[in-house]
């Protein structure tokens, strides 16, 4: 990948259902890298700021760099619904890629995570493929895997060349 120079913020959407791992892959990237980038996360919950608390609590990033956004109701459904509350906050995510939510339209990347418990569920990571292609066009996206870390080395690559970091 070639580094580009940007004036507006790298977004990176990361989708899925309650416990698929996007706290904790957030948690990881922000380890990963805070400290040699500039780096917010912004959360969204239902009716608390758990997941902003967790990464406060484990050190992702300074508390000042992390924010939780209470969407007052199903947090796939008020995103889809009225985006305005987190693109102020420069944050998207949705479920599913074809439900084509800002996280799946507009991110700069999706991350696709878990992808090791698709088989588990019934779930198709060649149907989420096409979904993802159909619904986001030329924009890239990644299936991760946190335990052995697949994916992971491709999103820092993606984060430091195509967010000019």
């Amino acid at each position: 990948m070639t580094a580009i120079t940007r004036s507006d913020p790298l977004r990176v959407g990361i989708g899925g259902p309650v416990g698929s791992g996007k706290t904790a892959l957030v948690d990881w990237l922000c380890k990963r890298m805070h400290g040699q980038w500039e780096i917010a996360a912004i959360t969204n919950d239902i009716y608390t700021r758990e997941d902003a608390e967790f990464l406060t609590r484990s050190g992702a990033l300074p508390a000042e760099r992390i924010r939780g956004v209470e969407t007052g109701g199903c947090p796939h459904t008020a995103i889809r619904e009225d985006t305005s509350i987190n693109l102020a906050a420069v944050a998207a995510g949705d479920k599913i890629p074809r439900k084509g939510g800002p996280g799946i339209t507009r991110s700069d990347l999706l991350v696709i995570n878990k992808i090791d418990l698709a088989p588990l569920v019934g779930a198709s990571l060649e149907i989420m493929e096409h979904d993802a292609r159909r619904m986001r066009g030329e924009r890239p996206f990644v299936f991760t895997n946190l335990k052995t870390g697949e994916g992971l080395d491709w999103i820092v690559d993606f984060m430091i060349t195509q967010g000019g970091l």
